[in-house]
């Protein structure tokens, strides 16, 4: 299963792909202009990927995209505006991928939770982000 996060005028804050997705062949399931793709690939015993290198492309990369690989636990992600103002929620387990694609994100975790993180380099410490207030729920 497939959920695309997204705010009332329809920009796109997530994709998570839950631990259940299955399709065979490939799924890409960000645009080509995302500067972070995300694809599933279910092959058969035996499928053949070619060997490859990839060649030099110069990219412009303006802002970080994160993927979230939940290895173990259960987290909730908070969704903000670029102006920082509170949106929505979604949780994600075990088995779960998420991409952060627009707008803010914070987390709780909600079991104890071991997730790898992938996104673009180098990292810029704390020139890569602002941070801000998480919103208070009842």
């Amino acid at each position: 299963m497939l959920t695309k996060v997204k705010t009332d005028d329809g920009t796109l804050l997530a994709l998570i792909v839950r631990h259940n997705y299955d399709k065979p062949g490939i799924s890409f399931f960000t645009p080509d202009d995302f500067s972070q793709q995300l694809a599933f690939m279910h092959h058969p015993a035996g499928h053949v990927i070619l060997p490859h290198v990839h060649n030099e492309v110069r990219r412009e990369v303006l802002y970080t995209k994160e993927v979230l690989v939940i290895k173990k636990g259960k987290m909730r992600c908070d969704f903000y505006s670029d102006s920082k103002e509170y949106l929505k929620s979604e949780v994600v387990e075990s088995g779960d991928v998420i991409l952060l694609a627009n707008g803010g994100h914070g987390f709780e975790c909600l079991e104890e939770t071991e997730m790898f993180e992938i996104k673009q380099g180098p990292y810029a410490g704390e020139a890569d982000k602002t941070r801000f207030e998480p919103h208070k729920f009842e």
